[in-house]
């Protein structure tokens, strides 16, 4: 696989220098600097592919921690800051979360609303919440239910079972039993995808886990359990692409390694208000990272043709038939994928590989050409499990930078990456 990859680099690169050839040419991506620096270790503050600059781009959310190495605790809160980039990367103390892990951070947005408005999960009262804040004003408004991805405008939220992801994948999940995990009953039909009116504070459950149970991968452990996950809005608020498990001999399996390893995954999209839930592959593609272009096309890392490898593939939703696999042989790997914001091209990193280093590429779609973005070495304390750390690049909305979370220079840091067109 490694001499795989050499050869992709050096064919990619080849392939990328060809500006005059037709396609759009690739962007110019600059160097990574740090804008946030140790003795604490950083990370931006949500999942990868959700925006952290705020909407004059001028401030980045991150969090703060001291915790590595193991899976967060449940009374180990993390501090959130605004890292200021036109003021030295000053960083403005804003709050803390207990509602918090490596992977998708606090699922902090910025709100459209008015100027400073944003949002992060915490627990207040025992409970898992949202908690909707102006940093300018220190106005706060509590919404009783977490969110798991939130519209583009801000309306909006999806909100899943976080104790329940706890169960089966604790690196996503929270700790403290800030919701009823629901353990002894496999297929509830009272918990799955809650829409969440953020103005409000309203919610509705718009699609059960028994109510998808019919095209899931079935259980016949008695002890397992079904779950949703790893959610996302489409661009204009009409589609709601997440992830759908099952899981056997969940006790056995933490009993044998410490934590959940193996699941069966099915991928769907349903309109915002639970209709037309539709699969995206046939049994056995399962699905892992995702992104929307628009309120169709979506980009999603599956295992082709139910094969051993992960793939790289494009589709619209009511074609699922017409699905595209991106540069075969040469993108067949698990890749955080997002969008360019003109959605000419897909910026996808990887998992480290047998030299400790992580790959990151961008894909041309009109041509499949990739351009080789760097590798970014993983020390070893840094590849726990609960505690490893992904690169969970995002882009700024105008296309003009990139940020990313990397341990390459020792410690967990935030980093940007300037990109000319």
């Amino acid at each position: 696989m490694y001499k795989k990859f050499l050869f992709f680099l050096l064919s990619a690169a080849v392939v990328a220098g060809c500006a005059q050839c037709g396609p759009a040419p690739f962007p110019k991506v600059g160097e990574p600097y740090a804008i946030t620096q140790g003795p604490h270790d950083h990370l931006l503050a949500s999942y990868f592919g959700i925006n952290s600059w705020s909407p004059d781009n001028r401030y980045v959310a991150v969090l703060e921690t001291d915790v590595n190495g193991r899976l967060v605790a449940e009374d180990e809160a993390a501090a959130i800051y605004l890292v200021d980039l036109q003021d030295g990367n000053k960083m403005i103390p804003i709050g803390q979360t207990y509602c918090w892990n490596f992977q998708e951070a606090a699922m902090f947005h910025w709100l459209p609303w008015e100027d400073g408005a944003c949002l992060w999960n915490d627990r207040r009262d025992g409970k898992f919440v949202t908690v909707i804040y102006n940093w300018k004003t220190k106005e706060e408004r509590i919404v009783p239910y977490p969110v798991s991805a939130v519209s583009k405008d801000g309306e909006w939220a999806v909100s899943i079972n976080y104790a329940r992801l706890r169960l089966t994948r604790p690196d996503y999940g929270y700790a403290g039993q800030g919701q009823d995990p629901k353990r002894d009953v496999i297929w509830p039909d009272d918990e799955g995808l809650w829409v969440v009116n953020l103005r409000s504070g309203e919610a509705k459950l718009v699609l059960s886990i028994a109510q998808a149970q019919s095209q899931m991968t079935p259980i016949a452990d008695p002890r397992g359990l079904a779950y949703f996950c790893h959610t996302i809005i489409s661009k204009g608020a009409k589609r709601i692409f997440f992830l759908a498990r099952t899981v056997e001999d969940l006790d056995e399996q933490v009993a044998a390694r410490g934590h959940v390893y193996k699941w069966e995954t099915t991928s769907f999209t349903c309109n915002i208000d639970g209709s037309e839930l539709r699969r995206c592959y046939p049994d056995g593609w399962a699905g892992s990272h995702f992104n929307w272009l628009d309120d169709e096309t979506l980009a999603v890392t599956a295992k082709w043709n139910a094969g051993a490898h992960w793939s790289h593939t494009v589709f619209k939703v009511g074609e699922e038939e017409k699905v595209r696999h991106l540069a075969p042989g040469l993108m067949d790997w698990d890749g955080h994928l997002i969008f360019s914001p003109n959605g000419k091209f897909l910026s996808t990193d990887g998992y480290w590989n047998g030299n400790g280093e992580r790959t990151w590429v961008m894909i041309r779609l009109e041509d499949e050409a990739v351009l080789p973005l760097g590798t970014f070495f993983v020390p070893e304390k840094y590849r726990e499990q609960y505690s490893r750390c992904d690169l969970h690049p995002r882009w700024r909305e105008d296309g003009k930078q990139l940020g990313f979370n990397s341990v390459h220079e020792g410690s967990r840091q935030v980093y940007l990456r300037d990109v000319q067109w």
